[in-house]
């Protein structure tokens, strides 16, 4: 039996319905019409959404009434149905892919939407990871997971015209055809993908989800399913985070489905760089003499970062298969022309179909961050029997046809005529300006182009806790080691800052420092500097700066006393209004992540006060805020602000006197002295951190 939950799937469910749906817009006109149908709950969690992406079937525009953009089709949708709850996850993605996203999705998405529809940025991963899941679940009954997120350049129909004005992002430029592939289920099967998503949520959100518990039928009517009655299994790839432990059911079932082949793996996949993967496809074409392998990627990468971290893997991953197999395998890309003009189809699918007997559909690519290193989710159908054979092979026959121009009754006679030779057949079928060409990839090596793809195609996440765990000593968890790095950034800020000051006059520490110049003989300076630290923490303004600009006005001493005073005196102030608003309007501005730091704050008081202090999970007045709005007693709160900010206010007064120096005439000694201070105040940050993960170890 190929599906071993524990071993290769998660679960295996069995699902009254399934249905195989490519390319955007069929998806994305099935996904619609489910929403609408729903009555108690959706769950959307992706690698990305966008609030403006169009929503909308082949005909590139709505004709139900609502909407067409995402996040004005969910603010109707919830509108005419108040007791409809809505939860978007997305993961918090890197700043490498900031130019591709929605820039502002919190406040596109929570703020711009009813409150009934809920965002939570994912960041439930360890450093180096993505949450990369495309999993919709719609009142527990329906669910779809694939390669397709709600997201601008992914809609295209399967006709993939060269000219297609409806192709086009929401600044109105146009991209290239695009291909996708994502699989619909109901029944248990859909309830599973339920209890996957109410997962995601609770790691994210620190906030359980019940089942949705609603009795509706929200399959689309316009979909006719592929599969009745059939068993679906559920592989996860999950990274050890936290008490989450690893997962790696997507890599083995990879490698099972590769052993099960006798005649042909039909692959398509966005990226090809996993050695495992490649060396147990070779290991099976050697083993069986009659094996091919048709393959269907991209024609190329698009950014420069995957250009240059998947290109050479690829390069690698096609050359193991060619020494293996031969003129058996065929790497190949789906081209689109029209008289002397073409283009290549961006192939983003994630599909694997062994025999007539494995239909594996899914967000793991065959990389390395898909078998360790990202969360990832599949589904795969293995035949029971010769009804669920004929249709395995259909839908392979179909995608084959979708890329040489044909239909999948084509696509199969030109098997017959071939000896049923898929490499053949994807090598001579030509129809309609639609081809399949071959892949020349250059096996370009060397240090750099290694090092890039380490790190952008890691096997595992980048082992950050292990590398600070061994400095403070004991395990630390993934969370205290991104939250080290941010002390670390933070440290070299300030260096950074030190040069660009005389650029930033808005936040300037010589403008900062004159104007408490001007009052450094008044009487009333302390109460003045009072006031300005508590109006500072009121506007967000960087506290940092304030206590530079104090110290080098005042003197290392009287300066650390006021600013002392002042950063707590502006902690009690922010404390207080949180207090004042209250748990609910906190929770609408900041979303669920709210309830994670809530969480800690309550169970640990003046310990996790501290670690929220030396390790800036958020701006100093978000943290006052929350603290306010939390269960946190004052006194805890503000003994655990004094200790965790301590090492702050000490090296910075030390060194605040050399700030104005260096504004007026730096020297490469001042920058060198200030550089050694930095990394003292990181160093004693870091001793710091080890005492209070020894103490949550200890478990008091």
């Amino acid at each position: 039996m190929l599906l071993q939950p524990h071993r290769n799937v998660w679960r295996v469910e069995r699902a009254q319905r399934a249905a195989v749906l490519v390319d955007g817009a069929d998806y994305f006109a099935a996904l619609r019409a489910a929403m609408i149908k729903a009555r108690r709950r959706i769950v959307i969690a992706g690698w990305d959404i966008h609030s403006q992406m169009r929503l909308v079937g082949r005909s590139g525009e709505p004709d139900d009434g609502y909407p067409a953009a995402f996040a004005q089709f969910l603010a109707a949708l919830v509108t005419e149905k108040p007791d409809l709850d809505v939860r978007l996850l997305l993961w918090d993605f890197s700043v490498l892919y900031a130019a591709e996203r929605d820039p502002f999705p919190t406040m596109r998405l929570d703020w711009n939407t009813p409150s009934n529809v809920r965002f939570c940025l994912d960041d439930c991963v360890p450093i180096g990871s993505s949450q990369h899941q495309k999993v919709v679940v719609i009142d527990d009954a329906l669910a779809f997971s694939g390669g397709l997120d709600i997201t601008v350049r992914r809609w295209d129909t399967s006709a993939h015209n060269l000219d297609e004005p409806r192709r086009v992002d929401t600044g109105g430029r146009p991209y290239r055809p695009f291909h996708d592939v994502q699989m619909m289920v109901d029944g248990a099967a859909a309830r599973a993908l339920g209890d996957l998503a109410r997962a995601r949520w609770s790691c994210a959100a620190c906030e359980d989800l019940a089942a949705a518990g609603a009795e509706s039928d929200p399959w689309p009517a316009q979909v006719e399913p592929h599969f009745i009655d059939v068993d679906i299994g559920i592989a996860r790839t999950q990274p050890r985070y936290e008490e989450q432990g690893q997962v790696r059911e997507v890599e083995q079932l990879f490698l099972d489905c590769i052993d099960a082949a006798e005649r042909t793996i039909y692959i398509e996949n966005q990226f090809l760089t996993a050695p495992p993967i490649a060396s147990r496809i070779a290991a099976r074409l050697r083993a069986c003499p009659a094996l091919e392998v048709l393959i269907v990627s991209p024609d190329a990468h698009e950014s420069w970062l995957e250009a240059h971290s998947m290109h050479s893997g690829r390069a690698r991953f096609g050359a193991i298969l060619k020494e293996a197999g031969g003129e058996r395998v065929h790497l190949a890309y789906p081209r689109v022309a029209d008289g002397g003009r073409g283009n290549a189809v961006m192939v983003h699918a994630k599909v694997m179909i062994v025999d007539d007997a494995i239909l594996r559909i899914g967000s793991a690519n065959l990389n390395n961050r898909s078998m360790g290193t990202d969360t990832e989710c599949d589904l795969v159908i293995a035949a029971q029997n010769a009804a669920q054979r004929r249709r395995i092979t259909a839908l392979r026959d179909g995608l084959i046809g979708h890329h040489c121009g044909a239909s999948a009754d084509a696509v199969a006679r030109a098997l017959d005529d071939a000896n049923g030779s898929l490499v053949r057949v994807a090598r001579t079928l030509r129809c309609n300006g639609h081809s399949l060409e071959p892949i020349v990839d250059d096996a370009t090596s060397g240090d750099m182009i290694d090092f890039i793809q380490g790190v952008a195609d890691p096997q595992e996440p980048i082992g950050a806790e292990d590398f600070v765990g061994s400095v403070v000593g004991g395990k630390v968890s993934s969370q205290h080691v991104a939250t080290l790095a941010k002390v670390v950034l933070a440290g070299l800020l300030i260096v950074a800052l030190a040069a660009l000051w005389h650029y930033l006059a808005f936040a300037s520490p010589e403008a900062v420092r004159a104007a408490l110049a001007s009052i450094a003989g008044n009487d009333l300076a302390p109460a003045i500097v009072l006031v300005a630290f508590i109006v500072a923490g009121c506007v967000m303004f960087p506290v940092t700066v304030l206590i530079a600009a104090t110290a080098a006005t005042f003197g290392p001493w009287l300066g650390f006393a006021y600013a002392t005073v002042g950063a707590l005196a502006s902690a009690l102030a922010s404390y207080a209004i949180g207090a004042a608003i209250g748990k609910g309007t906190l929770r609408d501005i900041l979303g669920p992540r709210l309830n994670r730091i809530r969480r800690r704050a309550a169970k640990r008081g003046i310990i996790t006060v501290a670690a929220l202090r030396m390790v800036p999970v958020a701006p100093f007045t978000v943290v006052n805020l929350v603290a306010g709005a939390s269960s946190i007693p004052v006194f805890d709160y503000a003994a655990g602000t004094l200790l965790g900010m301590l090492p702050g206010l000490i090296m910075i007064s030390a060194v605040g006197h050399q700030f104005a120096r260096i504004l007026t005439a730096p020297s490469v000694a001042d920058f060198a002295w200030l550089t050694a201070a930095v990394i003292a105040w990181i160093g004693l940050s870091i001793g710091v951190q080890a005492l209070v993960a020894r103490y949550w170890s200890s478990g008091r």
